[in-house]
């Protein structure tokens, strides 16, 4: 692996995960009064908005012509359709703790994709590194305090959610037909059609259509939510997870990961005064520990 590209792929994984993490300062006020599919409904269509509006005026470039659309339908399917409703009903569906502590092992299950479908193996330093990023998310998590649902219901969609985003992971390395910009804009024009139409189902069960339609242009806090995920998670965020998977692969990418618990708990304590105990400075310090070893090869032995 290039210099280059491991710096810029580390950049770009580092970025995604700081971007995702901070979003939940946002994410927790605008569901204070919006549901999930609200947000996620006008998080999508303002994405494809923008991705769309810098392809028309020839800032980022998107050529499908002649290419198999069939894999680049599989990645957006992944994620972020299938990923974020798995994420969303088995979050809604079991307790923070038990939530936190399925999503932590979304490393663990692209790595296992990563062997299984691309064939590369990762090395005993990268397993390492990413086993010990788990345990400080699972030390971080359950320093909030643990508990149970024994949701069968919502275990099974937050294992959907895992095993959706591992194979995103492993099929956007796997893809070498599109760009990054590509794929970025098929994942939001298939996750804007997908949310918006669940989006307005669950409006119109609650006889709340024209409260989905003004939720932006009345709620600040919601469109400041929508702002950001929009922008910032959907558009930057997704494409710079696309890219740090080119340049740096799956296991180098998903070890990352739990910075963005790092960042989300570190946002809390800031931004929303919510507690910051010595487990979870020992979590965060672990997180960081296990991704500097998951990335410090030395580069004669890549």
């Amino acid at each position: 692996m290039k210099r280059n590209d491991l710096m810029a792929g580390s950049f770009c994984a580092l970025g995604c995960e700081i971007l995702y993490g901070l979003s939940y300062i946002f994410t927790k006020q605008a569901t204070l009064e919006a549901s999930a599919l609200s947000l996620l409904g006008w998080r999508f269509l303002l994405a494809f908005i923008i991705m769309s509006i810098l392809a028309s005026v020839g800032i980022i470039k998107i050529n499908l012509k002649n290419k198999n659309k069939k894999p680049l339908l599989l990645i957006a399917l992944l994620s972020p359709v299938i990923y974020f409703i798995g994420e969303t009903f088995g979050i809604c569906n079991t307790t923070a703790s038990e939530s936190g502590t399925f999503l932590a092992c979304i490393p663990i299950a692209s790595l296992v994709a990563s062997t299984v479908i691309l064939k590369k193996k990762p090395t005993k330093q990268q397993t390492f590194g990413i086993l010990l990023t788990l345990a400080g998310v699972l030390v971080t998590v359950f320093a909030l305090g643990a508990s149970s649902s024994f949701s069968f219901v919502g275990y099974t969609f937050l294992l959907i959610a895992v095993i959706s985003y591992a194979l995103y992971c492993v099929f956007v390395e796997k893809s070498d037909s599109y760009t990054e910009e590509e794929i970025t804009y098929a994942m939001l024009a298939l996750g804007s059609i997908v949310f918006v139409i669940l989006a307005i189902i669950e409006a119109l069960n609650k006889k709340a259509l024209n409260q989905l339609v003004a939720m932006p242009f009345r709620n600040r806090a919601f469109l400041i939510a929508v702002l950001y995920q929009g922008i910032g998670c959907s558009v930057f965020a997704f494409f710079l997870s696309n890219v740090a998977i080119s340049k740096i692969g799956v296991n180098r990418t998903s070890s990352f990961i739990g910075v963005a618990t790092v960042v989300s708990i570190a946002a809390g304590a800031v931004f929303l005064h919510e507690n910051f105990t010595a487990w979870q400075i020992a979590g965060v310090a672990i997180i960081i520990a296990g991704v500097y070893i998951a990335n410090s090869r030395k580069m004669s032995e890549e």
